[in-house]
């Protein structure tokens, strides 16, 4: 007896998947594995998703290549001082990206602009 062929539903949902990423991205902030795990992820889901989680990924995978760009700017320039405030403005623009992100993507809302440089 054959039994009917039934799509899988997935084990976690495009917005939950979100949400971990985003929390991954608030790990990255003291192990690097998070946020570079996070970043693969939205790669991975960005092609196979509804237009919400879609602009969450894309916001996702642009703030982690604008913040490594912050990081790989700011931190050879600490050693003439002026890395300090380029980092300082990166944690501060990188704890709004994700707070936003994370609030948006609880109240199922997409992310307006998710190819800005700045909060979306």
């Amino acid at each position: 007896m054959a039994v009917p062929c039934e799509t899988q539903r997935p084990i976690v949902s495009d917005h939950m998947l979100a949400v971990g990423i985003y929390l991954l991205y608030v790990a990255g902030y003291f192990f690097v594995i998070p946020a570079l795990i996070g970043v693969i992820i939205a790669y991975v889901k960005l092609d196979d998703c509804d237009p919400v989680s879609r602009s969450h990924y894309q916001f996702q995978i642009r703030t982690f290549w604008i913040g490594l760009l912050y990081n790989v700017i700011g931190l050879p320039l600490c050693l003439v001082l002026i890395g300090i405030p380029i980092l300082a403005w990166w944690l501060v623009w990188s704890v709004v990206r994700i707070v936003k992100g994370g609030l948006l993507v609880l109240e199922n809302k997409p992310i307006v602009n998710p190819r800005s440089w700045l909060f979306g």
